[in-house]
């Protein structure tokens, strides 16, 4: 058998992989999500004068979580 050949058969032979690694890689960001907005509540609920700021702050940190989610959807893609 020539390389060329084992190597069509393993792609043809791993499909649907994807969608289960973008599932698994979409509960990190869900719990970092929820990590951040858990905390910005709890800290406007402590500093009231503050809340402008940290929404700010907390937008930055859903976006910067939300990242790895699309990374794992890209990379699902992928292999």
């Amino acid at each position: 058998m020539s390389i060329a050949y084992l190597a069509q058969e393993t792609t043809t032979n791993v499909t649907g992989y994807g969608a289960i690694g973008y599932g698994l890689a979409a509960i990190g960001p869900g719990i970092g999500v929820a990590i951040v907005v858990g905390k910005t509540i709890e800290s406007v609920a402590r500093q009231p004068e503050m809340a402008g700021q940290l929404r700010t702050l907390m937008f930055l940190g859903i976006a910067f979580t939300e990242a790895l989610a699309l990374i794992g959807f890209v990379a699902g893609f992928l292999f």
